[in-house]
């Protein structure tokens, strides 16, 4: 028994041996995280709204053939400046001359056979009243006197149908002017030949497009923008016009159309504005950017 004591007594005293050696070792407490620098790439919130649209002009155009016929000059070509009225090519028109010399012939025919009814009017009418006094003096009768009258009406009425003939003779000189015309690709309006589409001796038909003519000011840019903006924008606002040749030369321009619609399928509205100058950097047709401020 005294054996089994002494065996416990030692079994204990090693396990409190053991435990001792275990006393937890004090650590340090866990570093706290510097905070995170912000690196000056990250983006800022921004105050102003960017789109994107087309350069724009009203007058822009492809000038048709008025008639058919062959391309018989060009006065015009790409690049070059017209002015509005400036012939920019003509059609064979000699036929069509020949035709207007006619018609001018036939008008004055008709106007030396009018003036002929003029003067004869007038002698039937003096004769009508030389008949009046010797009919007055019983020296002709009645039946020669009518004959008298009827004479002068008769001429009256040669010389309103003279007078319409001429009025006819007129209007048919002027249709073939008319044609004369057309056969004459004029300018539109001021601006620049931007495609020419014909060349001499070639055939077009009625509607066929032989230029494209456009103007280069004034100078209009439409976009787009998120529905966000409703009420924000409003005709006279001003905004900046970027081109992706000169981005650090921003150019204004007015807000001169807002569209009252939202597109329901973008989310989206149109608006427009008017460039207040032009330069050799904005031409029609080209894409930039447009800077909207927000805060208004």
């Amino acid at each position: 028994m005294r054996k089994y004591v002494v065996t416990f007594v030692a079994v204990l005293m090693v396990l409190l041996t053991a435990c001792d050696s275990k006393t937890p070792v004090a650590t340090s407490a866990a570093a706290t995280p510097a905070p995170r620098a912000v690196k000056d790439t990250e983006p800022a919130a921004t105050d102003e709204y960017i789109a994107s649209g087309p350069l724009v002009v009203e007058n822009q155009v492809d000038v048709p053939a008025q008639r058919a016929g062959v391309v018989a000059r060009i006065e015009a070509d790409v690049a070059d400046r017209v002015r509005k009225g400036q012939v920019l090519a003509e059609l064979d028109n000699r036929q069509l001359l020949a035709e207007r010399d006619a018609a001018d012939a036939k008008l004055k025919s008709t106007k030396f056979e009018l003036e002929h009814w003029q003067a004869e009017t007038k002698v039937r009418d003096s004769d009508r009243s030389r008949d009046e006094e010797m009919f007055k003096a019983s020296l002709i009768t009645a039946k020669q006197l009518e004959h008298s009258q009827y004479a002068v009406e008769g001429a009256k009425f040669e010389t309103q149908r003279e007078e319409q003939n001429v009025r006819n003779a007129q209007q048919a000189l002027r249709a073939m002017e008319l044609e004369l015309e057309k056969t004459r690709i004029i300018a539109p309006f001021d601006g620049v030949v931007a495609r020419r589409y014909v060349r001499v001796g070639q055939k077009v038909a009625v509607s066929d497009r032989v230029f494209w003519v456009t103007a280069l000011s004034p100078i209009d840019v439409k976009f787009t923008v998120p529905q966000e903006l409703v009420g924000k924008l409003k005709r006279g606002d001003q905004v900046s016009v970027i081109t992706p040749s000169m981005p650090g030369k921003p150019h204004g321009a007015r807000i001169t159309i807002v569209s009252p619609v939202v597109d329901p399928s973008s989310g989206t509205f149109e608006v427009q504005a008017r460039l207040a100058d032009s330069a050799a950097d904005l031409l029609p047709g080209m894409t930039v950017n447009i800077r909207i401020p927000k805060n208004r």
